[in-house]
């Protein structure tokens, strides 16, 4: 069985820095960081391929926020840059075997999500 556990919420100040660690057992697939701030959808934030040859961000957050991976120890990090107060949410990452873009019904196992906020 596939887990995927997200780390490294918590709270910063507009402006500043945060990273997010995202690790998936028992495979290495396209990984995705999306993100469900309140009274919102979920939106997709990131993805990366399983060999980490290719990213995809979405417009927010463009220029701001780095994919990376470690596919030795099954990790996806988020880092976060010039963070945001719009950047508050609770940010989850997931599998897929067919996509690293937007498209969320395409992605398999789900991480429960951990809070990221921004104060202003």
């Amino acid at each position: 069985q596939v887990h995927v556990v997200e780390s490294g919420g918590g709270l910063v100040q507009a402006g500043g820095s945060l990273r997010l660690s995202c690790v998936a057992s028992g495979r290495t697939y396209h990984m995705g960081w999306f993100r469900q701030a309140p009274g919102k959808e979920r939106e997709f934030v990131a993805g990366i391929s399983a060999s980490a040859g290719q990213t995809s961000y979405a417009d927010s957050v463009k220029g701001r926020f780095t994919i990376s991976r470690d596919n030795a120890k099954n990790s996806v990090f988020l880092q976060m840059d010039s963070a945001q107060p719009d950047d508050t949410a609770v940010y989850s990452c997931a599998d897929s075997k067919v996509t690293w873009k937007i498209y969320q019904h395409l992605y398999d196992y789900w991480g429960q999500g951990i809070q990221v906020t921004v104060s202003s």
